[in-house]
């Protein structure tokens, strides 16, 4: 498998732009869609944006079938979503935001339908509100998010974070994705004697875990071996075995937690867009909403959510991809990060709740994507999903969740940039790194590194090192953390 080195890039005092990752006049592009999207000039070529798209939406597939799960609830007034409709309405926004993210930002970052989004709206909000009103704050975080991007506040968050954090908030990244594909696969459980177990009583049990095994196994094989593809090729053969045990060993549906490996009858559907554009910008501030407080600390925890979450996984997977310059920063950033804030209102107004960019981005890199074509390969298979929905059930989350703790693995090589032995900076990167997937919020993994350095440094008496905007932010963060006081102060419940 083609890897671009991972070691930062061109210079310390200015953040690599598109014009520092072009070919020179002696080495053409080959061609319009060459040059468009950078591909030679990035080191990869068009097999390995190809293969790369495919493996960031095999890894993702599943958000076209548990969103709609997610957004099942019934609203104030008892009114439940149709699931076709939140079907179609999940895979068309992942479709326009991912596209957009390739076409515009030319970076290989897949955004779709964020499950801490759905989750906060489904169980905070839309017991309070109708699904128009939940809707329309997801457009209002986005928008807000959109107007931190165009002010230039939130590249300079970003680029104002120290080097030594960005390695750790990658490192944090590759350890929570890692945990969420052990628990998906169900070879890490929940709810024994112990916070976290090996299988649901100490031991593995089950033909899917055992297939988790194999194709996690297969993969790591692969990739030792060098072979050009070896997650695509893992997930396609973990998938195919999958179908062949549960067709022999006569597996129920339940034993897969998810949709069962089985091809469908009908490989094709209709999309419904009945909920496109059916929202209601301002009426969870009304009083038969959830009132202008409790809606207001609704968007401030979405913003939160949204704005730190996609920051990490941008720095991370960009820094996986090579696509980083010696101060961890990306070029052509803003686009990147202006769609990713446009997600949040794409997804409200196509009724999937807001979109965010996905670690399984991480996938493709891993497979060799370089370039905003990956993520247009992404969202061209989205967009395919609308007519071939039932196709991306065949899938097990199982199979998929390998390929996330393969991925896990190799964002941990960023540790080797990390001066382990001063404490100043191996406190903060080690809270950083271990909260992440220790309370699964990416969010609180970085909240943690940042208020934990700024402190030591004021600690050791150099307060004025972190800088205006780190302290910006731990101030935020302290009020992140502090939400539950703060909203029983204001009155919220």
């Amino acid at each position: 498998m083609t890897r671009i080195s991972t070691e930062p890039g061109p210079t310390d005092e200015a953040p690599a732009d598109d014009d520092a990752l072009t070919q020179s006049p002696a080495t053409p592009p080959k061609n319009k869609l060459d040059a468009y999207f950078k591909i030679s000039a990035r080191g990869s070529t068009f097999g390995n944006e190809l293969r790369g798209g495919l493996t960031t939406f095999m890894a993702m597939a599943y958000i076209v079938l548990l969103n709609p799960i997610i957004l099942s609830g019934a609203d104030v007034t008892g009114v439940k979503l149709d699931h076709a409709q939140l079907t179609t309405a999940t895979a068309l926004a992942a479709a326009v935001t991912t596209i957009l993210m390739g076409v515009i930002g030319n970076v290989p970052l897949a955004v779709a339908a964020g499950l801490s989004v759905s989750g906060a709206i489904s169980a905070l909000v839309v017991p309070h509100t109708t699904w128009a009103q939940a809707f329309g704050l997801c457009v209002i975080y986005g928008l807000l998010i959109v107007l931190l991007v165009v002010s230039g506040l939130r590249e300079k968050i970003m680029n104002g974070i120290p080097l030594p954090l960005k390695h750790a908030i990658t490192i944090g990244i590759g350890l929570f994705v890692a945990i969420i594909g052990f628990y998906k696969a169900g070879f890490v459980h929940t709810g024994g004697p112990t916070p976290l177990s090996l299988g649901p009583f100490g031991e593995l049990e089950g033909w899917p875990v055992l297939i988790f095994c194999v194709t996690l196994l297969t993969i790591f094989v692969l990739l030792a071996r060098n072979v050009r593809g070896a997650i695509l090729i893992g997930i396609a053969a973990g998938t195919v075995i999958a179908v062949i045990v549960h067709q022999v060993a006569g597996l129920d549906a339940k034993a897969w937690g998810g949709s069962a490996p089985v091809w469908p009858g009908s490989p094709v559907s209709a999309p419904d867009f009945g909920l496109f554009g059916d929202i209601d910008l301002f009426g969870a501030f009304g009083s038969k909403g959830l009132g202008a407080i409790s809606a207001s600390v609704a968007v401030f925890t979405l913003v939160l959510a949204g704005f730190f979450d996609a920051m990490a996984t941008i720095i991370g997977v960009g820094t996986e991809a090579g696509l980083a310059d010696k101060q961890g920063r990306m070029p052509g950033l803003s686009k990147a990060l202006f769609i990713d804030g446009a997600g949040g209102a794409i997804g409200g107004v196509a009724g999937a709740s807001g979109q965010t960019v996905f670690v399984e981005s991480a996938t493709g890199v891993g497979d060799g994507a370089r370039t905003g074509l990956a993520s247009t390969v992404t969202g061209g298979v989205f967009a395919l999903m609308l007519f071939f929905s039932p196709v991306a059930a065949v899938v097990p989350v199982q199979v998929a969740s390998a390929a996330l703790v393969v991925i896990g693995s190799m964002m941990m090589s960023q540790a080797r940039h990390i001066d382990w032995s001063d404490r100043e900076i191996a406190i903060p990167a080690f809270l950083t790194c271990v909260l992440m997937p220790f309370t699964y919020s990416i969010t609180a993994g970085v909240a943690a590194g940042v208020i934990s350095y700024t402190v030591i440094k004021a600690g050791t008496g150099k307060w004025r090192e972190p800088g205006p905007l780190m302290w910006i932010l731990t101030g935020v963060f302290v009020v992140y953390f502090a939400l539950v006081p703060i909203k029983s102060w204001l009155g919220v419940h």
